[in-house]
């Protein structure tokens, strides 16, 4: 099983959805990440410029939530593993893009969309 780093519950505003108004409005998103790579280098030298910078890695994801709005949660989750896989030190990805605002006329806790992208 490869090493694997997590971001988990990294809220952003956002203004995705097929609607109207939640590209007026918008709302809070959560996005979870968990990459895959080989954490060895860094824990030799204990330097973080051998792995990969999370706080660097959240910025960036939080870059994409907050910018241009996609109809999809299927689409923002693949713009996202991008953003995880521009680190050639990551072999696969897996994104969680949470919508608990989404307007569903129904009590509900959470509306989710996970891929996994990896590098073959």
């Amino acid at each position: 099983m490869p090493d694997r780093i997590a971001l988990i519950g990294l809220r952003v505003p956002g203004r995705h959805g097929v609607y109207d108004f939640e590209r007026e409005q918008g709302q809070d998103f959560v996005v979870d990440v968990v990459l895959e790579l080989d954490t060895r280098p860094a824990a030799t030298s204990d330097n973080v410029a051998d792995t990969v910078h999370y706080g660097e890695l959240a910025s960036a994801l939080a870059d994409v939530v907050g910018g241009e709005p996609v109809n999809l949660l299927e689409t923002l989750a693949a713009r996202l593993a991008d953003v995880c896989l521009a680190d050639d030190r990551v072999a696969a990805a897996e994104v969680t893009v949470h919508k608990p605002q989404a307007p569903i006329p129904l009590t509900f806790h959470d509306v989710s969309v996970t891929i996994r992208r990896d590098r073959t």
